[in-house]
């Protein structure tokens, strides 16, 4: 699994710590962890929890990425950022239980995290716990088991829905205020990540002429 970290400007002060502690889960089971910043408050293209919104959906929709990990001070806002977008399903993930049962309830592909909130001694134990119960099972499974049915036609009921009440993501990126697309798009990392990882070209050529 291809897993993107996106911090916004907020909480960028602590992205090597949610990297260094995602990587120690995820890397011994596989995964591949892309950290597209930011990496401190003091970098030159600053992201804001909207923008992040904006490069999570680039990333899913163009299959960079299997999974974005984000957040911001509440988590609230980098949430309902990635849900204005097609083809993301990011849930609200505060500690272990709500990252288990946002894998096997609602299978999405997004997560935003509280980085504000609890940030204090032992706030790295919760992070590793929550990366942690992410993997622990197959995705999708139902929880508890007995609701596995229901659940999963619901999951595809929603993607349906948002297949009808969502355009498509290269009209989005030609019709978004052009500056703040391309300031999404513009972090140190996000050429090499990307274009290394992108699978759909029609993404790829739209980002490119933002980028140009």
């Amino acid at each position: 699994m291809k897993i993107a970290l996106i911090n916004e400007n907020s909480q960028a002060a602590k992205n090597a710590l949610i990297c260094e502690t995602l990587e120690k889960v995820v890397k011994p089971l596989g995964h591949e962890v892309y950290n597209y910043g930011m990496y401190s408050g003091e970098d030159v293209n600053q992201l804001t929890y909207v923008q992040v919104g904006i490069l999570t959906a680039i990333l899913i929709n163009s299959k960079a990425a299997d999974l974005v990990i984000t957040g911001c001070g509440t988590g609230e806002g980098a949430m309902l950022a990635c849900n204005s977008f097609p083809g993301v399903l990011c849930g609200h993930v505060v500690d272990p239980t709500d990252a288990y049962q946002f894998t096997q309830v609602n299978n999405g592909n997004a997560i935003a995290l509280p980085f504000a909130k609890g940030w204090g001694w032992g706030c790295e134990l919760n992070l590793s716990y929550v990366f942690e119960k992410l993997f622990v099972e197959e995705w999708g499974q139902g929880y508890p088991r007995e609701r596995a049915v229901p659940e999963q036609r619901n999951k595809k009921i929603l993607d349906d829905v948002k297949k009808v009440t969502h355009t498509d993501m290269v009209y989005i990126l030609k019709n978004l205020d052009r500056e703040l697309v391309k300031g999404a798009v513009s972090g140190e990392k996000f050429q090499e990540y990307f274009f290394a990882n992108c699978q759909v070209p029609e993404i790829a050529e739209a980002v490119k002429e933002i980028l140009a």
